[in-house]
Order: structure tokens, then sequence, then C-alpha cells
């Protein structure tokens, strides 16, 4: 069993560390926030090659500042938890390590310094800074929608890919080599570009076939880019009604606090979908 004196240290340092709703705990977050903004800013300035020439002794500096107080951090985090191992593999355990690593591997390997915009994921915390957690039912809701539709997407991608190659390789036989069209990988490019509205323009046909194909091709686009809306706004309907029972009553037996992918009501068994 742990000493008092110790174990107060450490739910102390708990407090102040995972807990928001306390007012260490939030001016801690804050300021973990504003240091996490000015290290990401201060790799974006170093990376422009003009004001690095001019602050780049300073910028690194800085950045080994910050690397050393992140460093703290995350060994703090480490104590004052009874089971750290859960920490360090948790989303934002393993965001933390990746936000430390580059600046400890840019000793051995040259530019992985730049791998320090990963810091910018832990802006996460900020949803636990201002209770924001709510939104992360909201991510769970709009990720299980995409679960439901990435059956039929992966089929509607394999169409668009099967068309492209089709009409690629017709404006390979249609237009002439010097027009572009050298052979049908970068035709197939030319389609994929124009399919999806992008339009570089770097590749583009000349003969009046060429156009006349051209033309099919943007109009199948523009149809073509309302299909994954369609298909992904019919399953997050669907994930809708299902998450609104949860503040529903049953029809049969008139009681609420359903789960959100409720088919059948967990008190009586009565469908709720009647």
């Amino acid at each position: 069993m742990e000493p008092k004196d110790k174990k107060d240290w450490r739910f102390s340092l708990h407090e102040i560390i995972y807990e928001s709703n306390t007012r260490a705990g939030k001016a801690f977050d804050v300021g973990l926030l504003i240091a996490i903004f000015t290290s990401i800013i201060v790799v974006m300035l170093d990376s422009v090659e003009h004001i690095h020439r001019q602050y780049g002794t300073l910028f690194n500096r800085i950045e080994w500042v910050f690397c050393a107080l992140f460093t703290i951090e995350y060994i703090l985090r480490l104590v004052s938890i009874r089971r750290p191992v859960k920490y360090v593999f948790s989303l934002l355990g393993i965001i933390d390590l990746i936000a430390l690593l580059p600046s400890y591997l840019s000793i051995f390997f040259i530019g992985a310094q730049s791998l320090l915009v990963f810091r910018a994921l832990r802006l996460l915390r900020v949803f636990r800074i201002f209770k924001l957690g709510h939104f992360l039912t909201e991510i769970n809701f709009l990720t299980q929608a995409l679960k439901d539709s990435i059956r039929k997407i992966s089929i509607f991608l394999l169409t668009v890919l099967t068309l492209t190659i089709i009409l690629g390789s017709i404006m390979y036989l249609v237009e002439k080599r010097e027009n572009g069209f050298s052979n049908i990988p970068e035709s197939i490019y030319w389609a994929i570009v124009t399919i999806t509205t992008v339009g570089y323009g770097d590749i583009s046909p000349v003969t009046p076939m060429g156009k006349f194909v051209a033309s099919i091709v943007m109009l199948t686009g523009y149809a073509i880019i309302a299909v994954p809306t369609g298909i992904i706004t019919h399953d997050l309907a669907l994930a809708a009604r299902k998450k609104k029972h949860k503040y529903e009553s049953c029809p049969n037996c008139g009681k609420e606090g359903h789960d959100s992918d409720a088919l059948f009501c967990k008190y009586c068994g009565s469908s709720l979908y009647k």
C-alpha cells in the first residue's frame, strides 16, 4: 500500500493533468494548447528559407525547449496514473509519443524535424478542455454511417475505375500521340482528371471526335459526383433514425433510453420501427 503523502501527491498531479473541471486542470490544458500552437508555428516559420537563414538558430533552441517541456509532461502523465501502460497505448498516448519522436529522431536523421507538425494532432485535447465530448459521439455517428456505406462506395469506385479505363483507351485510339495521348496510362490519367472535374489542362483533345468523347466524359463526371453523396446521405439518414431511439419512447411500453443502434426495445422486446 502506498504512503498517504505519495498517494495524495499523485492524486493532485492527476487532477491537474487529466481533469479539466478544476481551475488548475483547465489552466494546465489551456497552457498546453498554447505551447502546442506555438511550437507548430515555430516549425512552420522555420520551413521558410529566408526566415530560417535569419532565425534558424533561435528556432532550434525554442524547439528543444518545447521538446523538453513536452517530454516532462509525457513522463508526468505516466507517473500520475496507476496503469501507465493503458495511457501509452491509448489514442492520446500514441499521439503524444508521435509528437515527441521527431525531435529526437532529428538527432540521427536529417529532415525528421519537419514531422513535428504531427503535434497538431494533440489539439484533439481541446475536446476535453471545453467539455465538447458529445462531439465525439457525433464523430462515431458519422463513422458508423461511413462504415455502412463503404461496400456501396467500393462498388461505385470500381465501376468508375472501369469506366475511366474504357474512356482512356478510346481517347488513345481517337487522338494522336502528338496531342499528349502517347499511351493508354496517360490517356487513363486524362480520363480520371476530366471525369472528376479537376481539369488540369496538361493534356487536352484536339480532334473533333476527341472533343466529342471529352464532352461525354465531362457530363458523366457531373453525374458521378452526386452518387457517393447520395449513398452517404442515405446511410446518414438510416444512422440518424437508429440514433434517435435513444431519446424516443418505445411504442409498446413507453420506456426510453435505448441504445443508438437498437432495433428492438431492451425492456419489452417490441420493435422500435412501428
